[in-house]
């Protein structure tokens, strides 16, 4: 007689990339169910290794919350790299426009992760690989306006300061989109005005 073949006791241990497995299966809680839903036990669950296995790359919830606000500004960053990649023929205004297409495309298509990323890089315990990832997309738009500066696109002033502004004014459409107050493809659609009143001003000329 043939033996029955065994029943698994537990899931398997081994995933290929688990790591990968684990943030992709949890960005789909987040983005479904969000931050609150997410637990180490459930991600196995969902990804079908042994309930121990996520603890290989991941101590706690924290340290889950932090990776997933990681991938999400290296995702950001590598848009907003793509989006300043300097074009000769492009002016300041096109080339900040092209930056804030990158933003308000990420946040739109990414809302409760943007909301995570946010959230986490004011915790106390964030890593320090979090806090870079943070200084490189403020830093894509510091720079923007610096070379701008250094090219007399632009009046002189704190970069800095420059840089609050222009990211309140693109996080702001951003919220407006993620609370329903403003259509995401009306926002996109008039992205260009939106440019061009931050960089002119409002006072008649």
């Amino acid at each position: 007689m043939t033996p029955m073949p065994r029943t698994p006791t537990s899931r398997p241990y081994h995933h290929g990339d688990l790591r990968a497995a684990l943030l992709q299966s949890a960005e789909r809680t987040l983005r479904e169910k969000g931050a609150a839903a997410l637990s180490l036990r459930e991600l196995a669950r969902a990804t079908g290794v042994s309930h121990a296995a996520p603890g290989r790359h991941f101590k706690d919830k924290q340290a889950l919350l932090d990776a997933l606000a990681l991938a999400g500004y290296e995702r950001l960053n590598q848009a907003l790299t793509a989006a300043t990649a300097d074009d000769p023929e492009a002016d300041f205004e096109q080339r900040l426009t092209a930056l804030a297409r990158a933003y308000l495309g990420f946040a739109v298509e990414n809302p409760e992760l943007l909301e995570l990323m946010f959230a986490r890089k004011h915790e106390p315990d964030s890593s320090e690989l979090l806090a870079t990832a943070v200084d490189q997309s403020l830093g894509a738009l510091t720079r923007t306006f610096a070379r701008a500066q250094e090219r007399g696109e632009i009046v002189q002033g704190d970069p800095e300061r420059i840089t609050l502004v222009a990211a309140a004014s693109l996080h702001g459409l951003a919220a407006l989109i993620a609370c329903c107050a403003l259509d995401a493809e009306e926002a996109m659609a008039g992205l260009d005005t939106h440019v061009h009143l931050l960089l002119q001003g409002l006072e008649p000329r």
